[in-house]
C-alpha cells in the first residue's frame, strides 16, 4: 500500500512540474466517477488550474478521436483509461496523460501514460479503494487542504459497491477515517434502506429496491397492506411518519415484518440492518444527508443523462441540488420498474454453471441494465460466484451488455466481455 500511495505522491509531483496545466478531464457517467470529477475540480480550482470537463458512457475511438482535435496539452481520465492503454497512447501521444482509475489494466507497455491504479500495486481494485479514491489522495497530495474532500470519496466507494456494512479495506477505511476528522461524516447503526431520513415510510417501503421487498416494492397497495400487518402507528396527524421518527420497539417490528417478507427469496433476509454513513453538513431533510442516497443521486443524474447535476451537486451548488433531487425520484421509478420486469420474467432468464443472462430488450434503459444486474449481484438472489450476463437495446439500436459478479477474485469480467465481442463485434471496456 505505501508503494501505491509514494506513486500518487510521484504523479503529484510530476503533474506540479509541467508548464502548462491546462487540463481537459474525462471522466465516467457513474457515482464513482462524477464523485472522481467533483474532487480532481474541487482541487484544480483552489490551485487556479484551467480545465474543461467531459463526461462520457465509455471511452471508445470516437472519444478518443475527439481528444486529439483538442488542444489541451494535458488529459486526466477518471474512472476509466486503464482498458484503452495502446489507442491512448498511439492518438494522445503529443499529450500528457494521467489516468486515476481502479479497473483492471490493458496488457500493455506503455511510456507516456502516468497511470495510477492499486492493481499495480497487487492491490483490489473492486474492493479496497475506487478511482474516486484514488482522485482523493492524488488531491490530498496536491494540497493538504484537500482533506475535507474525503467524505465525497466515499460517494463513489459505495457507488462501486466497496462499502458492505462498513469499510473493510485498509485505503478506503483511511479514507474514511479522514472523513469523520474532518466532521463531515457521522456512522451510525440503522436501517440500510433508501430514504429513511427523509421520506415518509409509505414511499420508503413501496421505492425500496435494496432491499428488494416481494409484494411490496413497486405496490401502493402491498404497501398499505404490509404496513397494516405490522400493527404499529405509522401517522401522525394525519400523515406516514418517517422512520427515523419511529421508536425503538417501532424499527423492531418494522425490521423483523421485511424479514420474514424476504424469507425465501433471499439467502440473507436480514441483512437490512447495518451501518449508516449521515452527511453532517446537509439539512436532516435533505435526501443527500444519507451517503447511500448521495451516492444513488449521483448514479441517478449520471443514468438520466444529467452527469452535470451531480458535479454541481458535489460541489454543493443549492439550485443544481435541488434539479438533482428532482431527477432522482424518475430515477427511483425507473429502477423499481426494471426489478419488477425482472421478478416477473425471472423464469425467462437463461440460468447456466455459474452464470445467468439477463436479456430486457427494449424493456429496460440501457443506462439503467448494468445498475439492476449491480442490484442483483448484492441482492443474494443468486449464489456470490454466479456472472451476471444483462443486456438492453440502445436508442440507436446496438445491444449493451452488463457483467456483474459480487465475488470476483480469479475472474476477470473484462476478459468474458472482450471474448464475447471479439467474436461477434463492438466495443468493450
Amino acid at each position: 500500500m505505501q508503494d501505491f500511495l509514494n506513486e500518487i505522491k510521484n504523479s503529484v509531483n510530476e503533474f506540479k512540474g509541467l508548464k502548462d496545466r491546462t487540463v481537459k478531464i474525462i471522466s465516467h457517467l457513474d457515482a464513482d466517477g462524477i464523485s472522481s470529477s467533483a474532487i480532481i475540480i474541487s482541487a484544480f480550482k483552489k490551485e487556479g488550474i484551467k480545465f474543461s470537463l467531459t463526461t462520457v458512457r465509455q471511452l471508445d475511438s470516437f472519444v478518443i478521436e475527439e481528444i486529439k482535435r483538442q488542444n489541451y496539452p494535458t488529459v486526466f481520465f477518471l474512472d476509466l483509461g486503464s482498458g484503452s492503454l495502446s489507442e491512448i497512447e498511439k492518438e494522445l501521444n503529443d499529450k500528457k496523460i494521467f489516468i486515476l482509475d481502479h479497473h483492471n489494466i490493458q496488457n500493455h507497455q506503455f511510456n507516456n501514460i502516468k497511470l495510477i491504479n492499486p492493481n499495480l500495486f497487487g492491490l483490489d481494485g473492486g474492493s479496497e479503494i475506487s478511482s474516486s479514491g484514488i482522485c482523493y489522495l492524488f488531491a490530498k497530495a496536491l494540497n493538504k487542504e484537500n482533506i475535507n474532500l474525503a467524505y465525497i470519496a466515499l460517494l463513489g466507494a459505495i457507488g462501486d459497491m466497496q462499502e458492505n456494512n462498513g469499510f473493510n479495506a485498509e485505503l478506503n477505511s483511511l479514507i474514511l477515517e479522514d472523513a469523520i476528522n474532518t466532521d463531515k461524516i457521522e456512522v451510525k447503526i440503522g436501517l440500510r434502506m433508501f430514504g429513511t431520513q427523509t421520506r415518509p415510510i409509505n414511499k420508503v417501503l413501496e421505492d425500496s429496491t435494496s432491499p428488494f421487498i416481494p409484494g411490496v416494492t413497486g405496490s401502493e397497495e402491498g404497501t398499505k397492506r404490509f404496513i397494516d400487518e405490522l400493527g404499529i402507528n405509522v401517522k401522525v396527524g394525519g400523515k406516514y411518519k418517517k422512520i427515523s421518527q419511529f421508536s425503538n420497539e417501532e424499527i423492531k417490528k418494522l425490521v423483523t415484518g421485511i424479514i420474514l417478507r424476504r424469507l425465501g427469496s433471499e439467502d440473507n433476509p436480514d441483512d437490512v440492518l447495518g451501518k449508516i454513513y449521515l452527511i453532517k453538513e446537509e439539512n436532516d431533510e435533505s435526501p443527500m444527508k444519507d451517503a447511500k442516497e448521495f451516492s444513488t443521486l449521483l448514479n441517478a443524474c449520471g443514468r438520466m443523462n444529467k452527469p452535470s447535476l451531480g458535479v454541481g451537486s458535489c460541489l454543493n451548488d443549492p439550485e443544481i441540488k435541488k434539479e438533482a433531487i428532482n431527477l432522482l425520484s424518475n430515477y427511483k421509478k425507473e429502477i423499481i420498474n426494471a426489478m419488477n420486469w425482472f421478478y416477473n420474467n425471472k423464469d425467462n432468464v437463461i440460468e447456466g454453471d455459474g452464470y445467468v443472462i439477463i436479456n430486457a430488450g427494449d424493456k429496460i434503459r440501457d443506462t439503467i441494465i448494468g445498475t439492476l444486474a449491480s442490484i442483483l449481484s448484492k441482492n443474494n438472489i443468486y449464489e456470490k460466484s454466479t456472472i451476471i450476463i444483462s443486456m438492453a437495446y440502445t436508442l440507436d439500436g446496438y445491444i449493451k451488455i452488463s457483467v456483474r459478479c459480487s465475488d470476483i477474485k480469479d475472474k476477470d469480467l473484462r476478459e468474458i466481455i472482450k471474448s464475447i465481442v471479439e467474436n461477434i463485434g463492438g466495443i468493450y471496456g
